[in-house]
């Protein structure tokens, strides 16, 4: 089956061995996937999955991308950069209160021309359709992509990177991933399916404290995906690993876990996370290693997502120091 897809990220994306950081735990060897490199202004996961959902725009003569977020959101970012190096137009749907100066991601958002439609949290994705159904009116021909580019066409991008990892030659016991809206961690558990990943992929989630919920929905958009693809695969809630117990404050509030992992991989590797997504996951996966969570001789690969603008934004630079 052909699927349509464009190519502008930047892959394949090194795996790196955290040789430092690993020596300091005490703990299973530790890697790292670097997609905050995928090249797409500043990177990220996004990226891949927007390499499938562009082409799908393409193929159904779209002439403009609309999606939303976060103020400070990452897909919202790139589906930006995307727009403009195809020749899109953007409108972003962002949850919040349109800021004085804007910073980091939002910052970025404008820079790459997109239009920006201010909302609340709760209306995010009604005020999404409204936008797409007044542009259809004025005679565009929008195309939606729905929040952190979760559904079956955006999650093939994270198939693709599990055959990328195989085809690297690195076989770590757990890959540890940042878990909010699930087309990350689904793609993964398809392409873990059908390119023959043995071991376990664990989902920390960055938002959701359902975890019965968070399992069911990436095994159901795992399904689909899958289906996208013409195979016939079947997913339960009972094949996804996700841990709930690294929540702090909510979405987008960093605490002292968050600060001390961000701290600690800059400080031991030199290598940068974000506040929201992978500060999160790393924290838990810095508690995991020290309750002995995973064994001594195991590898475990941390897949960064990306994020890394939001450290400039007003909000989290000044704790970081």
């Amino acid at each position: 089956m052909t699927i349509p897809r464009l190519h502008f990220a930047h892959l394949p994306t090194p795996v790196e061995t955290l040789p430092a950081l690993s020596a300091r735990l005490g703990g299973p060897t530790l890697l790292v996937k670097r997609d905050d490199q995928t090249g797409l202004a500043f990177g990220g996961n996004k990226t891949r999955k927007l390499e499938f959902l562009t082409a799908d725009a393409r193929a159904q003569g779209a002439d403009l991308l609309i999606t939303g977020g976060a103020a400070q959101s990452n897909h919202c970012r790139q589906t930006a950069a995307a727009a403009a190096r195809l020749g899109l137009a953007c409108t972003l749907v962002l949850a919040g209160e349109p800021p004085r100066n804007p910073t980091a991601n939002l910052l970025l958002d404008q820079l790459l021309g997109a239009n920006i439609v201010w909302t609340t949290n709760d209306a995010r994705d009604e005020t999404m359709k409204r936008v797409e159904e007044e542009a259809r009116r004025a005679g565009r021909a929008p195309y939606l992509i729905p929040y952190g580019g979760s559904n079956e066409v955006g999650a093939l991008g994270y198939v693709f990177a599990m055959q990328e990892l195989m085809q690297q030659g690195a076989h770590p016991d757990w890959i540890v991933v940042a878990s909010s809206s699930g087309g990350t961690q689904a793609g993964l558990t398809v392409g873990a399916r059908l390119f023959g990943y043995e071991g376990r992929i664990l989902g920390v989630s960055i938002d959701k404290p359902e975890v019965e919920l968070s399992r069911d929905i990436v095994a159901a958009l795992a399904a689909r995906t899958a289906r996208k693809l013409g195979e016939d695969l079947t997913f339960n809630a009972s094949d996804i690993l996700v841990d709930d117990g690294y929540l702090g404050g909510g979405y987008g509030v960093m605490g002292p876990p968050e600060i001390e992992a961000i701290r600690l991989f800059a400080r031991t590797e030199g290598l940068l996370l974000d506040p929201v997504y992978t500060g999160r996951a790393a924290a838990g996966l810095l508690d995991l290693i020290r309750q002995g969570f995973f064994k001594k001789g195991e590898a475990v690969l941390f897949w960064h997502t990306g994020g890394t603008p939001a450290l400039f934004a007003d909000k989290y630079a000044g704790e970081l120091i």
